[in-house]
């Protein structure tokens, strides 16, 4: 495919940009998420997983007749990555937004990060300032790739040390540090708001279909860096996440996965360099850590159950 200029925009007055969104079951967001992105693209490209709520309905009953927003219904939940693709091939402008259908944009973030995108040639995909409804900074926005090491001293509390010695016990998220006044380099960004440059995607490859849900945006970020693309997190790009608004009916599902994900995810791009008594340490962390995780859910939806219920 032929490189598309990143300043034909200007000129024709066309965005750039088209925005997909992987759709499971988001509800009421999922409008609310278009609503805040309609004006600033060149189309929105919908790809529902079979979902069985009210969420399309009300989608199309707030954008009727709007020629920018295509809608691709999925006969099954195909998985996060695999949705993304089937958007991907469903657009052609020079840059793409994936997006989550539970966050939401302020007027000016889309245009922050494609002004950065487009500041550099070699920068592959930007990301926003995510935060919760509260307003604090969300986890994951901004971090570093959570190697073997570093996942080990995260899980140990070891990170709490990294104040004296920050080489050796890093922690990977970068959240509760300052938010830095411009944009920066960052080793990762979350996939709930990648704004990504096709020509880069032509070069790394699309979405590893391998993951279901979760791990899959540090899979790319990890094959961006590894291709030379940088990635950049831009602090004023505001972005309000709901997380977990698509996921929080199926949390055991949902945590089967996250958890598959990050065995695969060590797997595919650190055998190579740790011992393999390490790599069969590490995966039995993570499904210790998914035990514990389930366990404790069940107990929780267990006193809940049996918790007297009030008359009203």
């Amino acid at each position: 495919m032929q490189q598309t200029s990143p300043d034909n925009h200007e000129n024709t007055g066309k965005s750039p940009v088209a925005i997909v969104i992987v759709n499971y079951n988001a509800g009421a967001f999922l409008a609310k998420c278009v609503a805040t992105i309609m004006q600033t693209a060149d189309s929105v490209v919908i790809v529902d997983n079979a979902s069985t709520d009210t969420s399309l309905l009300a989608l199309a009953g707030r954008f009727q007749n709007e020629p920018r927003l295509n809608v691709i219904h999925n006969s099954s939940n195909l998985g996060f990555s695999a949705g993304c693709n089937i958007g991907l091939d469903a657009t052609d402008t020079p840059y793409v937004l994936f997006l989550n259908p539970d966050c939401q944009l302020e007027k000016q973030s889309l245009t922050c990060m494609l002004q950065v995108l487009e500041s550099d040639p070699q920068i592959g995909m930007v990301g926003g300032y995510l935060v919760n409804p509260d307003g604090t900074e969300q986890g994951g926005g901004r971090r570093k790739i959570p190697t073997p090491w570093r996942a080990f001293v995260r899980a140990t509390g070891l990170h709490h040390l990294s104040k004296f010695w920050p080489g050796l016990f890093p922690d990977f998220h970068l959240h509760r540090q300052p938010l830095p006044d411009q944009p920066v380099e960052v080793e990762a960004i979350s996939g709930a708001a990648m704004l990504v440059r096709r020509h880069a995607i032509q070069e790394v490859g699309q979405w590893d279909e391998n993951y279901f849900l979760h791990c899959e945006d540090l899979d790319w970020c990890m094959r961006f860096r590894q291709h030379g693309w940088k990635i950049m997190f831009v602090p004023d790009a505001k972005i309000v996440h709901y997380q977990g608004a698509c996921s929080k009916s199926r949390p055991f599902f949902v945590a089967w996965h996250k958890h598959k994900g990050m065995v695969y995810f060590y797997k595919k791009f650190f055998r190579q360099q740790y011992p393999g008594i390490l790599m069969n340490l590490v995966a039995v962390g993570v499904w210790l850590r998914f035990s514990i995780t389930v366990l404790y859910s069940a107990l929780y939806y267990f006193a809940k159950f049996l918790r007297p219920k009030h008359e009203t």
